[in-house]
Parts: C-alpha cells; structure tokens; sequence
C-alpha cells in the first residue's frame, strides 16, 4: 500500500491529504472574513498556493477546482481575481456553484484537487 501523508491534521479534519502522486486540499476559507469577494478570493487564494507548495506542487498542476459562492451576485468580481491568479494554459476544469457557507461571514469556498 502507497503511503497517506495528512498535513495540519485536526479532530475533524485535515487541511491536505497526498497519495499517489495527487494532493487533495480541504475547502479553503478567507481567515479576514470582512473583506469583499476580491479580498476574501484573494485570501483564499493564497492559502491554496501555500498548501500546494507544502505537497511541493502548484497552481500549475491543479486538476479540478470546486467554488461555493454565497452569492451568485459576484461571480465577476470572484472571477477577476481568479483570472489573474490562474497560469495561462493550465487553466483547471472548474465547477461554481451557490452554497450558504458555514460562517455568515464567509462569501467563498474552494476546493482543489492538484497533481504532485
């Protein structure tokens, strides 16, 4: 059997799992959630790229994204953070979709899946 290795395991959950060459990351959230949906995607954004570099990956080698959005309202805006973070040709498969998130604060979720 391959190997499981879990980063910043918690009680509930971890934030990544890698087996088998693929890094699978937990929905990320904005940490400041008083920002806007630039702010917060930026945040969010960020984080994934720091959790990518840990597997020793990046947004290069990102297989699928999933958003949740609380409101449909700022798919551009979300976009136009996410078009200037994405690399050019490597552009992932991607779904978004509305969802009421955890925290009312909270206005996105990501998650990625991401070749090792």
């Amino acid at each position: 059997m391959s190997e499981i290795q879990r980063f910043d395991v918690g009680a509930r959950m971890s934030e990544m799992a890698v087996h088998n060459g693929v890094a699978y990351l937990a929905g990320q959230v904005a940490p400041d959630g008083s920002q806007d949906i630039k702010g917060q995607t930026a945040q969010v954004l960020a984080a994934i790229d720091a959790l990518l570099a840990r597997a020793g990956t990046d947004k290069s080698r990102i297989l699928r994204a999933q958003i949740f959005l609380k409101d449909l309202a700022e798919f551009a805006d979300m976009n136009s953070v996410w078009e200037a973070w994405v690399v050019p040709g490597h552009t992932p498969p991607r779904a978004t979709v509305k969802a009421d998130l955890a925290r009312p604060e909270w206005k996105i979720e990501i998650v990625v899946t991401a070749a090792v």
